[in-house]
């Protein structure tokens, strides 16, 4: 009775087991099948990087079949599972003289097929555990493999095979496995590679030489003519090396790491593919050729001016290999130059300066608290009258700095954080230094900020997935002041100055440009727009060394222009309408210190006459016949504890010229409309000026005030 109930129930055990071997089909695992990279497309759907985001095993794309070499399916299933084609998904002569010589010895040999390997991956269930299965998992794993057998065909059973098992390590499938142990696509294994990869099948971690062994024996099971010889030597090689899978589209890695999170599988990017590889190879070419200048690094940012939508992305380009992960784009760097634009648009927009306005270019020493700050122009020279025009177009650095005296170091510093650019600090931090670029910014902000100078003053986000939002939210700068300020940009005569005609910054096509080089050569860029796109360089050092010899026409100026170039090579774009709040007028100026032209001007600032006055806006007088005669500029003023606070005043005084003047301190007026005011100081830092009856600007000065 006791025989019978055991049998019993094993049948019903069987039975049992029997109903549970359903088999999914090979289209739902083929769906449910997941890489462990992930990757970017670019705008047109093409493979712009891959990136691992699993960090548990290795798996790369699914292999298709015929992907995969002859040599290798020949070598798995002649290793695996010799009659496969042959069987319904199980060999029952091979289980029967597995069972027979396992009797007989130690070392226990199974017979499971490929499809019974298939179901073991596929079920947990039915996986060995300590290294050995049950009898009712051994029956399990045969019904179920009959039941694979019955829904897929043959082709579709190896695919799986190719593509689920583990060949060494964490490499799984057939893909990884020959890119990461052979650098090569599974469908350029040759035999000797083959029969290496069909031996580490049932041992992935087995030792090298006995992986090398069970090659050999295949190989003459085969009958392949592969010496052992050359087997083991290619084992050595290939096992002993630690292992790298070489990435098939590898383009775009600092894209993908912002994009390609939240284990994201694949991202649709804004990125053009062919732009991006053309960015970066011009980049590296370029780096090469100023290597011998100490310049290693660089990064580049090309976005489209309407929809904000980024282009090109290449955030790290050069040496040395350990800064490869540095974001060359969103590292903060001293601007430079390339923050003048948005000083004069300033200036412009208060209707302080125009574009014909004369600024004088001579020696300046400004007094400060920590001594004498005297600027000087890049080639160590003065020009002295020079217009705005020029100024700017030049990028000469003292007209830069009396400009910024005139509108003042909170305004300036403002206008740039209302552009976006983030992370600045207090406006006395900087001081006038800030007109010459001691700022530090990204390049993903100038990139922006200049873009809104080519959308007429409006500013909006820049987006590199279709899935953000690109909003054009606010009027950073007015439109009249942004085509005053791009119409000089574009001016090659207004360059000439510094840059002569032909240089790096002409373009056959309407661009506005602007360079740029940071204190001691550390930083130079190169930031610039058409109608329809801007573009943005920087190279330097990410270490912070400075360059040698390197100006914004050798270092960034080439790339920029090279994908300017590429960016219109079938049309150079529209004519850029000027606002209707802008007049052209003629002008011509006194001492001919500049060619008679047509300028420019904001309704309202325009000349009446066709002679431009011989007006010299320099740092204590920006009017004749009106300034401030006291204090005077860096005056520090001391309060006298033995005075009682009630009677201690301050005489402001400005010349009587007849122009009646509004007293201004640290932007709140005072009231009086005379030439004299008195005023009860407090300790503190003050901007005391006069301006007209229209609230322009005449004269300014700086002075302190400090207590006990």
């Amino acid at each position: 009775m006791k025989v019978v109930s055991v049998l019993f129930n094993l049948a019903i055990s069987l039975v049992i087991a029997s109903l549970s071997c359903a088999m999914p089909s090979f289209h739902e695992v083929k769906d449910s099948y997941k890489k462990s990279d992930a990757i970017l497309l670019d705008r047109h759907g093409k493979v712009l990087h891959e990136l691992r985001v699993d960090p548990k095993g290795r798996r790369l794309a699914w292999t298709r079949l015929k992907s995969v070499s002859p040599a290798l399916i020949k070598a798995i299933i002649h290793s695996e599972d010799k009659r496969f084609y042959e069987h319904n998904g199980v060999d029952w002569k091979a289980a029967g003289s597995a069972f027979l010589k396992n009797l007989f010895s130690e070392n226990q040999r199974g017979a499971s097929t490929i499809s019974m390997q298939i179901a073991a991956i596929l079920d947990k269930n039915l996986r060995s555990k300590n290294s050995r299965r049950s009898f009712r998992q051994k029956w399990n794993q045969i019904n179920a493999a009959k039941e694979l057998e019955k829904l897929w065909i043959k082709e579709e059973i190896i695919e799986a095979y190719l593509n689920l098992i583990t060949f060494r390590g964490e490499l799984q499938g057939i893909s990884s496995a020959s890119r990461g142990l052979f650098d090569k696509e599974p469908g350029g294994l040759n035999e000797e590679e083959s029969l290496i990869l069909a031996a580490l099948i049932r041992a992935p971690n087995a030792s090298i030489e006995d992986i090398a062994k069970r090659a050999c024996v295949l190989s003459s099971s085969l009958d392949s003519g592969i010496r052992c010889d050359d087997i083991i030597s290619s084992a050595k090689k290939n096992l002993t090396k630690t292992y790298s899978v070489r990435q098939a589209a590898a383009l775009a890695p600092h894209a993908a790491h912002i994009l390609l999170k939240n284990k994201k599988k694949s991202v649709v990017s804004t990125l053009d593919m062919d732009l991006q590889r053309f960015v970066s190879e011009t980049l590296n070419h370029h780096l090469i050729s100023v290597k011998r200048q100490n310049v290693n690094n660089g990064a580049a940012l090309v976005v489209e001016n309407k929809t904000g939508d980024i282009l090109a992305y290449v955030a790290n380009s050069g040496l040395p290999e350990n800064s490869r992960h540095v974001d060359g784009i969103i590292a903060k760097r001293q601007a430079g130059s390339t923050l003048k634009p948005f000083l004069y648009a300033v200036a412009f927009e208060k209707k302080l300066l125009t574009a014909a306005s004369i600024l004088s270019d001579s020696p300046l020493d400004v007094p400060t608290e920590f001594g004498i700050y005297k600027p000087e122009n890049y080639e160590k020279n003065f020009r002295g009258k020079v217009t705005a025009r020029t100024a700017l177009g030049s990028s000469l650095n003292i007209p830069a700095v009396r400009t910024l005296d005139l509108i003042g170091v909170d305004a300036f510093v403002h206008k740039l954080v209302f552009l976006g650019f983030g992370r600045l600090k207090e406006e006395n931090f900087y001081g006038l230094s800030v007109a010459l670029g001691s700022a530090d910014v990204s390049l993903y902000e100038l990139v922006n900020a200049y873009r809104s100078l080519a959308n007429n003053g409006v500013s909006g986000s820049l987006r590199m997935s279709f899935n953000e939002k690109n909003n054009f939210d606010k009027q950073v700068i007015t439109g009249e002041a942004a085509f005053i300020i791009s119409d000089i940009l574009s001016d090659r005569e207004a360059r000439s100055a510094t840059f002569d005609l032909e240089n790096p910054l002409s373009t056959r096509f309407r661009t506005a440009v602007k360079t740029g080089t940071s204190k001691d050569m550390r930083d130079n860029w190169c930031v610039g727009y058409s109608d329809k796109y801007t573009v943005g360089v920087w190279v330097g050092n990410f270490t912070g060394e400075p360059m040698w010899n390197v100006s914004g026409i050798t270092g960034a100026a080439p790339v920029w222009l090279d994908t300017m170039n590429y960016l219109h090579k079938t049309g150079s774009g529209e004519k850029i309408r000027p606002p209707d709040g802008l007049v052209a007028k003629k002008i011509r100026f006194e001492d001919k210190i500049e060619p008679e032209r047509t300028e420019w001007f904001i309704k309202g600032t325009e000349p009446a006459d066709i002679t431009a006055g011989d007006r010299v806006y320099s740092l204590r007088s920006s009017m004749p016949g009106a300034k401030i005669i006291y204090p005077a500029e860096g005056t520090v003023i001391a309060l006298d504890p033995d005075i009682p606070e009630e009677q201690q005043l301050v005489i402001f005084e400005s010349e009587n010229s007849g122009i009646a003047v509004k007293w201004v301190l640290n932007n709140k007026p005072l009231d009086s409309e005379t030439n004299i005011v008195s005023w009860k100081p407090q300790a503190g830092s003050y901007k005391i000026s006069i301006v007209d009856m229209n609230n322009k600007m005449i004269d300014s000065v700086k002075f302190q005030v400090r207590g006990n």
